[in-house]
């Protein structure tokens, strides 16, 4: 879309050179072609260092956008951010892409369905059911089980195992609110990645990305039940059990472990090589290694021990 189709759509005043935009991104991550908005004043610091082609702001945040950027000035920029996601949402299938590829020994069984631009490599098996979208890959020797969804552009490595009933790239929950309890959907134009020899229980969803990618590395071990929101990062070696929550934006080193319905707030970082207890409540972002954790809100599992005798003998 032109800026000035955007501004039009927005209510902004435009002037200037009227630039080709081809995608909305984050302020961090946009290029000079893509749109950009701020809504959080946690996020003023990336303003002026961003390349994006033009960023929508509220009249008090308007004077921070770099020369090289175009103000979209609106009362509510997470609001009009929501509605041009819809703008630059995809097809949910690309009709006239190419017919799917499907590798050398793989099975597809009869009524699974491989949409258009899929690829499938090497001796994959692929069970009924399964719905693979537009512009997906699937590395070889991976199974997908019945009724496994994979939506559009999300990518599968190498000798994954994907149980029953997963979705992988579903929209997130995003969705902006105003005044009048009104709610306005967040179309998610990112995907979700799924890297080599990840294995992901039944009935796991792993949401993908508002921009950018949802991402679960190398290695990791997934159990049912799983609720993965948007923009989360699951570390290579990380194992989570059942049930477990992870808010959008976690991002989770290297070979965490979580016990079963562990709970992780949005946007916060948890360093390598730490173990979370059962029942869990991750609040804040953890810098140390190799700590075991339990409680919500969590806290180191010695001290949880402790609070726990001390409160027994409390009620006797």
């Amino acid at each position: 879309m032109k800026l000035s189709e955007i501004s039009k759509l927005i209510g902004a005043e435009f002037s200037g050179e009227d630039k080709e935009i081809s995608a909305m991104n984050t302020l961090v991550d946009a290029s000079d072609s893509e749109l950009s908005f701020i809504a959080n004043s946690k996020y003023l610091k990336d303003v002026t260092n961003s390349h994006a082609a033009a960023i929508i702001v509220d009249e008090k945040s308007a004077h921070l956008v770099p020369s090289n950027s175009t103000a979209l000035v609106v009362e509510h920029p997470y609001w009009e951010m929501a509605r041009l996601s819809k703008e630059f949402a995809p097809e949910i299938e690309d009709k006239e892409a190419a017919e799917p590829e499907i590798g050398e020994g793989s099975f597809v069984a009869a009524n699974a369905y491989i949409a258009k631009g899929a690829k499938i490599g090497s001796n994959c098996q692929i069970m009924p059911g399964v719905y693979v979208g537009s512009y997906v890959t699937v590395g070889d020797n991976t199974i997908l089980y019945p009724n496994v969804v994979v939506y559009r552009d999300c990518h599968i490595g190498n000798n994954c195992i994907i149980h029953a009933s997963t979705v992988i790239g579903s929209d997130g929950f995003g969705f902006a609110s105003n005044r009048l309890g009104q709610h306005q959907k967040i179309y998610h134009n990112g995907n979700a990645v799924v890297e080599d020899d990840v294995e992901i229980g039944a009935c796991t969803t792993i949401d993908r990305a508002v921009f950018g990618t949802t991402r679960i590395k190398k290695g990791a071990r997934l159990d049912n039940l799983i609720q993965l929101a948007h923009n989360c990062e699951i570390g290579e070696g990380s194992v989570v059990a059942a049930q477990t929550g992870f808010a959008g934006s976690s991002i989770v080193g290297r070979n965490n472990v979580f016990g079963a319905q562990s709970g992780v707030a949005g946007h916060l970082s948890i360093a390598p090589f730490n173990t979370f207890a059962a029942r869990s409540g991750v609040t804040k972002s953890i810098e140390e290694s190799g700590k075991t954790f339990a409680g919500f809100p969590f806290m180191e599992h010695k001290l949880w021990l402790k609070i726990q005798a001390k409160l027994a003998r409390l009620i006797k």
